[in-house]
């Protein structure tokens, strides 16, 4: 029974600070740190959050562009802010899951100097060709990389993501032996890739899906265990020779660490209200992104999962973080 009080207080005690952190939280100008160049997964995430925030809470919310090593910059910059609500960042699988096994030395600790809001949205990546490079499927695609060894590119938005280990995975998998070119963002390598200067590329499925649709890249498959129900016409590479080949890229809403409780509270019932509004999840789902906002609490339990998970893929295909 004492237990039971105790709770009870406690949840008093946060609900009376949440009451007053609606009256005086914000103040001012909320930034959300995009760890990528704009036009991505992250970007279009952050935007659509900025532009409802907005509405509802009458302060500006600006979204700010930092990439760079994997998304090491732009998270640097979060994990080092005032834990006050007013910097947060669109959190990536490569920066809380990947990065602390791929990196000998990281400037901040990618779980203990975050505060964890609510999980966003995932979307499949997908592998797309140059559509000179002569191959329609996956099987064609790995011929010729045996065929070529060491000849054939693939390009990444960057070192650590999760387009970089679903390359890292192909090429374990496959036994091929391809070259990984790291980007700051798609808006330089989809370029490099329609020119012909990168063989291929995993980019977001979110990301690649209107210039796969207007016929300017090659679709090879998708990186999921099944086929996304927005473009249902690609294959998944497990169904094409590579059974369990499973990547997929996640976004989050994280804060610096020691936000006040009230702040988190109030930061993730605006993330639920805002991606469980019906015209912004459909939207996104036709775009490839599949919203599903939650708890603190599930976020950090799929954090610890996919941490994991991906130290063994770096591991065992022996991948580096190349400068």
């Amino acid at each position: 029974m004492k237990s039971l009080f105790v709770l009870l207080f406690v949840w008093l005690g946060v609900s009376n600070a949440y009451s007053q952190t609606k009256t005086t939280w914000p103040k001012q100008a909320i930034r959300i740190i995009v760890t990528f160049t704009p036009g991505g997964a992250p970007d279009i995430l952050a935007r659509v959050l900025a532009e409802n925030w907005q509405q509802t809470l009458g302060v500006p919310v600006l979204v700010e562009n930092r990439p760079g090593y994997g998304g090491n910059i732009g998270a640097d910059l979060v994990a080092k802010s005032d834990p006050d609500g007013y910097t947060l960042l669109i959190g990536t699988v490569g920066i809380h899951a990947i990065n602390g096994a791929l990196y000998d030395k990281m400037s901040f600790d990618p779980v203990k100097d975050f505060t964890p809001i609510s999980f966003l949205a995932s979307t499949p990546n997908v592998l797309i060709v140059n559509k000179q490079l002569g191959v329609s499927n996956v099987h064609e695609l790995i011929e010729l990389a045996k065929a070529k060894p060491n000849q054939l590119t693939f390009g990444s938005s960057g070192v650590g993501t999760s387009l970089h280990m679903s390359g890292e995975l192909f090429k374990e998998m496959a036994g091929i032996n391809i070259r990984h070119i790291p980007y700051k963002g798609r808006n330089q390598s989809l370029p490099d890739l329609v020119s012909g200067r990168i063989s291929m590329l995993f980019d977001n499925l979110s990301s690649s899906l209107p210039l796969i649709k207007a016929g300017e890249v090659q679709a090879l498959g998708v990186t999921t265990l099944k086929r996304s129900p927005a473009a249902p016409e690609i294959p998944t590479l497990a169904e094409q020779g590579l059974p369990g080949f499973e990547a997929v890229s996640w976004f989050s809403l994280m804060a610096p660490a020691n936000l006040p409780p009230a702040i988190q509270m109030r930061l993730n019932q605006l993330t639920k209200q805002a991606l469980e509004n019906s015209d912004i999840k459909n939207r996104l789902l036709a775009g490839g992104l599949d919203p599903a906002p939650g708890s603190p609490e599930d976020l950090s339990k799929l954090i610890t999962r996919e941490s994991r998970k991906w130290s063994r893929v770096v591991q065992q295909s022996g991948a580096k973080a190349e400068p």
